[in-house]
């Protein structure tokens, strides 16, 4: 197996005192392909520790202020998530582009993740409407790069710091067909109304032949089973009428942008 590595920064008011040196006597362990297999693997047979705890704090707080600071201007936003192995000439990448652009026209800005695919189209049809197109990529071992069509480009070295700024940035949510980032995202966002910690934050979900079956599931068994209650999955919209994603947007309480 190739080694792998990724490139340990250290923030602002830490020192090369966080930097752990393995002891000699143990056998040498893969190098983390990132921060966040840095951080969660820690302390474990697998994976070499670089940094202390004190210095994994330090990173987490310097990604949190730099995405506070570079977002605080974001007012009306909605959110587009979906597929990274979208390609461009398939319909689902015109759709998305279609979409973002008419969400644009509507007067919200567009924040994806910043990759290709879905996300790549969704940031080309922000950029048709004339609205800021924003990116917040996740550091990866492979599917990673920021696209052409982002206006402002932040890249994340956690997956848990990089979904703050999503959800504090966005008023609406629309998920594209996706795999489990998709699906990641999807549910940290439902768990979070489900548990009051975001309030009146509309989830859309747009294609219905491909989620049909998800909703089915979280109907029967989650439902029938009462391990969620029907209000969690009627809150749900799943639609392929633009027009509805665009009146459901236009309902949500959105944001005020922060004065700096």
């Amino acid at each position: 197996m190739a080694a792998r590595a990724y490139d340990v920064r250290m923030p602002e008011g830490t020192s090369d005192r966080h930097f752990v040196t393995p002891p000699q006597d143990r056998p040498p362990r893969e190098t983390p392909a990132s921060a966040d297999e840095e951080i969660l693997g820690a302390e474990t047979s697998a994976v070499r520790s670089l940094l202390d705890d004190e210095g994994r704090i330090a990173n987490v707080v310097d990604e949190l202020r730099t995405g506070f600071r570079s977002l605080a201007h974001v007012g009306r936003a909605v959110a587009f998530f979906g597929s990274a192995r979208t390609p461009p000439d398939h319909p689902e990448y015109a759709e998305a582009r279609e979409l973002a652009r008419r969400v644009g026209d509507a007067g919200f800005a567009i924040i994806t993740g910043g990759g290709p695919g879905a996300m790549e189209a969704a940031n080309r049809g922000a950029r048709d409407a004339g609205v800021q197109s924003i990116g917040l990529d996740i550091e990866l071992p492979h599917e990673q790069y920021m696209n052409q069509y982002v206006d402002l480009p932040l890249t994340f070295h956690y997956f848990f710091t990089r979904k703050v700024m999503f959800v504090r940035y966005s008023s609406a949510f629309v998920a594209l067909p996706g795999g489990f980032g998709t699906l990641d995202e999807l549910f940290e966002v439902l768990t979070l109304r489900q548990t009051e910690k975001i309030q009146g934050f509309p989830v859309i979900l747009v294609g219905t032949d491909y989620w049909r079956g998800l909703v089915e599931w979280l109907r029967d068994p989650l439902c029938r089973d009462g391990k969620i209650v029907e209000a969690d999955v009627e809150q749900i919209v799943v639609t392929d009428d633009f027009d509805e994603v665009i009146d459901v947007v236009c309902a949500a309480e959105h944001r005020r942008p922060r004065v700096a």
